[in-house]
């Protein structure tokens, strides 16, 4: 599980049934507001309807915890240099900021399959084809995007569990010398899997249909000059 964005937990709350479509536009809203307002008593209205919003869902308290563990170490560490350089309120306001709108997509992750995301983002993104936009792969990109964090976090938690067996939990370079070649090799499977499925070779299939075009130009063109000299003999025999 992600320690920033969480992963989708089952249940029947009211956000859970809500389609995934508004709740993606609500996101968007959200953040949008967050960003504008820069009050410490407004962000801390917006951090207070993200935890209502956690226990609408019905969200264990120790997943929520889990989730939002990195983030708070984080948080913590930016107030203190925030603090340092600029005074306490503004380190108020940021870390407000990103605990309101970090929180609010981990909300949206734990709520949403990214099945029903990609298919509404699908859905709305299909008026843009009239000017080039391909909802599809607007929708694929969103989903690998969610699930990329999910599978790096996954790989930074094999890495160090492995990093913890060989007693070196204390080696920058043990860490990161894996768990980069794991991402590469990661990353190499999966545009493996998407070339197979042919995903992003537009110019492949581009080149393929102009080649069947043309030979059905050559194939037209050759049953043409067989019924003249068809008919050409026809008139000698005559």
């Amino acid at each position: 599980m992600s320690h920033v964005i969480g992963l989708y937990q089952p249940g029947r709350s009211s956000l859970h049934r809500l389609p995934a479509g508004w709740k993606f536009l609500g996101l968007l809203v959200f953040a949008a507001l967050v960003v504008v307002f820069d009050r410490p008593w407004q962000l801390g209205v917006f951090a207070g309807v993200v935890c209502a919003g956690f226990a609408v869902a019905r969200l264990r308290p120790g997943l929520v915890l889990r989730t939002m563990r990195t983030v708070l170490v984080l948080l913590g560490l930016v107030f203190a240099l925030q603090w340092w350089l600029l005074g306490v309120e503004s380190a108020v306001v940021v870390c407000l900021r990103l605990l309101a709108a970090i929180g609010a997509a981990n909300l949206f992750t734990l709520t949403t399959r990214v099945d029903d995301l990609v298919a509404a983002i699908e859905r709305g993104a299909s008026p843009l084809r009239r000017v080039g936009v391909r909802p599809e792969l607007l929708g694929l990109l969103v989903g690998l995007t969610i699930q990329a964090v999910s599978a790096l976090s996954v790989l930074a938690q094999q890495t160090r569990e492995a990093q913890r067996a060989r007693d070196a939990s204390r080696s920058v370079a043990a860490f990161a010398v894996p768990f980069l070649i794991r991402t590469l090799r990661h990353a190499d499977e999966l545009g493996e899997a998407l070339a197979a499925r042919g995903v992003g070779d537009e110019s492949g299939a581009r080149d393929a249909e102009q080649q069947e075009v043309d030979t059905s130009d050559e194939r037209s063109a050759e049953a043409r000059s067989d019924g003249d000299a068809e008919r050409a003999d026809v008139s000698r025999h005559e």
